[in-house]
């Protein structure tokens, strides 16, 4: 293996990405129209539900209990009805995804029992937003609840059997405003990764078919493991300049807390490169189309990345049998390394088993990928 031919390979390889406008669109667009297209468009948050309103009482209670949903930032109340055919309406165009009832006998039933109830109409279409509209209400209502509580134990002078006997005082690690960007940018980040180390070497050999320069390459005497390593060093860098990029634009655009150090990350940063790397270069020595290649390693990353690598979904709530699949997906392991770098901090260390996993992972496909090409015009 001789240094001088593999630089001569890299050059030429670079030149080509620099005369080529889709490499380098894929190179250096790509990292920043995902960054803000997935960092903005993708959010488990839900804020200002659009919520409608019958009030059957209209009382001093029912309208502070309203008034506290339109002080929470997750609530936002468009409309009031007094009847319930309008309710339907809104519910089956749209215009709500929340109707709060409350009932005609509302402030009796607090005077007399100490308890009362509203009704809570939910639009469901949407599963996930339904059970989180459901439990922000339950918490207004519980906190509207708790003070009703401490006035009428201030009223009649039972303050101690009115308190709830056991309360919970909950204490938020890692991330502490619960913002979901926070979760996810750090997952975009391998996303990014992914599709741009597999889209730009699936085109490394095919490029070289398609342009019939491939019996010129042939004719030198590069062996395999030269080419290969001249091919993919120059990919190498551009993956690690983006993986530089995205990082600014998580920390000082989005804010996203760094607690861990620069070291940890670009070392499995470099391993998960090379895994994406040797795969495209799979892809592009086994397929002759550019476009083929490029369909197949669009397909071998942005799927598995997406929807198995915890990058957006909970591995834990899937079923077994998928859980037991995500194992053999490369991206499973950087979010990991990636979420728990950003936001807990951990260290090489602690982040043994998934580093492991991605040095297994990455001496198969570098060793695949060293023995795919062949000298041969067949």
């Amino acid at each position: 293996m001789r240094v001088r031919r593999i630089k001569a390979i890299a050059v030429k390889e670079m030149l080509q990405v620099w005369r080529d406008p889709i490499s380098l669109m894929i190179a250096l667009l790509m990292p920043f129209m995902q960054m803000m297209l997935l960092g903005y468009g993708v959010s488990l948050d839900v804020k200002g539900l659009p919520v409608c309103v019958f009030d059957r009482e209209a009382s001093q209670n029912s309208q502070a209990l309203l008034k506290r949903f339109q002080a929470s930032e997750y609530f936002s109340i468009v409309d009031g009805f007094d009847n319930y055919r309008d309710v339907t309406q809104a519910l089956d165009r749209g215009r709500c995804q929340l109707v709060l009832v409350v009932p005609s006998d509302f402030t009796e039933r607090l005077n007399d029992f100490g308890t009362s109830s509203v009704q809570a109409l939910v639009d469901a279409t949407d599963t996930n937003t339904a059970n989180i509209a459901i439990g922000y209400a339950q918490a207004v209502v519980s906190g509207f609840s708790n003070d009703v509580q401490l006035q009428t134990a201030d009223r009649t002078g039972s303050g101690i059997a009115m308190l709830q006997p056991v309360a919970v005082q909950s204490r938020v690690w890692f991330n502490e405003d619960l913002e979901s960007r926070d979760f996810i940018i750090p997952g975009v980040v391998a996303l990014v990764m992914a599709l741009v180390g597999a889209q730009l070497t699936s085109l490394t050999i095919s490029r070289e078919w398609e342009r019939g320069t491939m019996e010129l390459l042939v004719s030198t005497p590069v062996t395999p493991m030269e080419l290969m390593l001249g091919k993919l060093l120059p990919y190498f860098a551009i993956g690690m300049l983006d993986a530089i990029f995205c990082l600014a634009l998580a920390v000082f655009w989005f804010d996203v807390p760094f607690r861990g150090t620069l070291g940890t990350l670009f070392f499995t940063t470099s391993l998960f490169l090379i895994v994406v790397l040797g795969i495209g270069y799979l892809i592009s020595t086994a397929i002759r189309s550019q476009v083929g290649a490029a369909q197949i390693g669009l397909l071998v990353t942005l799927l598995p990345t997406t929807l198995l690598s915890g990058y957006a979904f909970p591995i834990d709530q899937m079923p077994p049998i998928v859980q037991g699949v995500t194992y053999l997906v490369f991206a499973r392991y950087y979010v990991t390394i990636l979420k728990a770098v950003f936001l807990k901090g951990s260290g090489v260390l602690d982040l043994a088993a998934p580093i492991l996993a991605m040095i297994v992972y990455a001496a198969i496909v570098a060793f695949l990928a060293a023995r795919a090409f062949h000298k041969r015009l067949d």
